[in-house]
């Protein structure tokens, strides 16, 4: 597992002498060219504001359903508030028809709009308003709090990815000021009847951004990795660490030398498992709304056509809407 699934020290990296710090971006280089997932400790992120956004979330989705669906998102297809079951189909994203995921959610996305912007489909996208619920009390605090730590620390990343990749620490700063990031709360409930054929907690699919920073329950399991054959490697929650996968977008910035793989959630092993709930935290970086992303690979043919970051994104979201 540790071949596959390092961790990287982010403090032990920002901390470096220039040797070091080489060898360190080397390695990371490394681990996203084969599974683009890893974990990142020494974070800095304080435990207060985690653990503020664990009991807020848990209290939202402890509620009755008639309360949870106070916060609902208005239609289908609109990307903030709350999303109950049956409303997803993640492998959907990758032309995989699949019964609905087995899951609910809570979304949020940017804390502010940039000055000056005017494009219709971003404001009504990316943009749009977060639908807050109305309890518990502090969840939106708690919520902006770790969505702002999330910010911060995806900065710090692509810093670190900015030197896997040979390039200037500030090469991506530029089409990251202003990022269309969002935050995901997500809960998956007991199972108490059985799944349908081809029914997972979360269908196989890639993430679509540039990365993504997840925090699994501590303890928790069904998280897995596509590995190459086809074979799902089980990824472990890592204690005091987030773990970060490489996206779609950043696949084809690096023109498909970092891999975006294929994960998914998949359902309890036995009986017992499946009478505990899992819950999770991810927040999906992405790139400024009218980023151009094209091949940063020197000296290599581009694979893919440039594609700008938030039009990108809204397709893929809508594709995976149930209707």
């Amino acid at each position: 597992m540790a071949e596959i699934f390092p961790i990287v020290s982010l403090r032990a990296f920002e901390a470096a002498r220039a040797a070091d710090r080489k060898v360190m971006a080397e390695e990371v280089d490394r681990i996203c060219r084969s599974s683009g997932f890893l974990a990142i400790s020494d974070h800095g992120v304080p435990q207060d504001i985690i653990d503020g956004a664990w009991d807020k979330a848990k209290t939202f989705f402890d509620q009755p359903a008639d309360a949870k669906q106070q916060a609902r998102a208005p239609y289908p297809g609109y990307p903030y508030g709350y999303l109950g079951p049956n409303s997803e189909a993640l492998a959907a994203s990758r032309g995989v028809a699949t019964p609905p995921d087995l899951k609910e959610s809570f979304n949020g996305g940017p804390l502010s709009v940039p000055p000056g912007l005017t494009d219709k489909e971003a404001l009504s996208f990316c943009y749009a308003d977060t639908i807050w619920p109305a309890a518990p009390a502090g969840f939106r605090a708690a919520w902006q709090n770790y969505y702002r730590s999330m910010e911060d620390l995806a900065s710090r990343i692509m810093v670190l990815f900015a030197a896997a990749l040979s390039l200037p620490d500030d090469h991506f700063a530029s089409v990251i000021d202003h990022p269309i990031s969002a935050l995901r709360a997500l809960n998956y409930p007991e199972q108490e009847v059985a799944p349908q054929p081809g029914q997972l907690r979360a269908g196989a699919h890639s993430d679509y951004g540039s990365l993504t920073i997840l925090l699994p329950q501590p303890g928790s399991k069904g998280l897995q990795i596509e590995r190459p054959g086809g074979a799902w490697l089980d990824v472990p929650p890592v204690p005091g660490a987030f773990i970060i996968n490489i996206g779609d977008l950043m696949a084809r910035w690096t023109n498909d030398r970092w891999v975006s793989t294929v994960h998914r959630v998949a359902n309890p092993a036995n009986p017992a498992e499946a009478k505990a709930r899992r819950q999770s935290f991810a927040f999906f970086h992405q790139p400024n709304w009218f980023a151009e992303i094209t091949s940063l690979i020197p000296g290599e043919k581009p694979k893919y056509e440039p594609v700008l970051s938030g039009p990108y994104l809204m397709g893929k979201f809508k594709s995976t809407v149930k209707a």
